[in-house]
C-alpha cells in the first residue's frame, strides 16, 4: 500500500493542519494588528478553549490516521513496549547495549561479582589447603588487576579475600561436614 510520508505537501492532514494553522494566525493578527504576540492580552479562558480545540482536532485527525490505516503493522503492535517494567533498574542502558549490540563474554565486572558469590563452593571442592590459597590468591590478583584497567564499563567493586581467614573458614566448613 502506498503512504505518503509525513512532509509531504500533497497529504491531506496536512494541508488541513496548515489551513488550521493559518487561520489560527490570521484571526490573531486581526484581533490585534498592534502587537506581535497577537492579543496576548486577552483572557485566560480564550487560550484554554484554543488548546481545547486544537486537542480535538488532533484526536480527529488521529482516528483519521487509524481509519486509513496508517497504525497498522507497526513492529510493536500488540505488543509490550519493551523497558516499561514495574521495577527501576539502574543498569538498564548496559543490558540494552549488550542486547542490541549483542555483545558476547561477560564484563571484568559481573565475571568478578560471580566469582565471588561461589568462591566458597569452589573452595570447598578443593581436598588440600595449598590448592584452596592458590585459587584465593589467584581472585585476589584478579580482582587488582580489573581495578587497575582503564577500559571502562562499570566499576569494579569486588573486595578482595584475606587468604588466611578462608583458609580457616574452608577449615571450619570441612569439619562441619566431617571431612578431615
Amino acid at each position: 500500500m502506498f503512504r505518503r510520508r509525513r512532509d509531504d505537501p500533497s497529504d491531506p492532514a496536512r494541508r488541513a493542519a496548515q489551513y488550521q494553522v493559518d487561520r489560527e494566525i490570521a484571526a490573531d493578527e486581526a484581533a490585534d494588528p498592534g502587537t506581535e504576540t497577537g492579543g496576548a492580552d486577552r483572557s485566560a479562558a480564550q487560550p484554554r478553549r484554543r488548546m481545547d480545540d486544537r486537542a480535538l482536532w488532533v484526536d480527529t485527525v488521529v482516528d483519521q490516521a487509524i481509519r486509513r490505516g496508517e497504525f497498522d503493522d507497526l513492529p510493536l503492535a500488540g505488543k509490550p513496549i519493551p523497558g516499561l517494567r514495574g521495577t527501576h533498574d539502574p543498569d538498564w542502558w548496559l543490558k540494552n547495549l549488550v542486547e542490541r549490540e549483542q555483545i558476547t563474554g561477560v564484563l571484568p565486572a559481573a565475571q568478578l561479582r560471580r566469582d565471588d558469590a561461589e568462591l566458597d563452593e569452589t573452595l570447598d571442592r578443593e581436598p588440600e589447603e595449598g590448592r584452596v590459597r592458590a585459587i584465593v590468591e589467584d581472585f585476589n590478583a584478579r580482582v587488582v588487576d580489573a581495578r587497575r584497567q582503564l577500559l571502562g564499563g562499570p566499576p569494579v567493586v569486588t573486595p578482595t579475600r584475606d587468604v588466611e581467614r578462608e583458609v580457616q573458614r574452608w577449615r571450619e566448613r570441612r569439619r562441619a561436614r566431617g571431612i578431615l
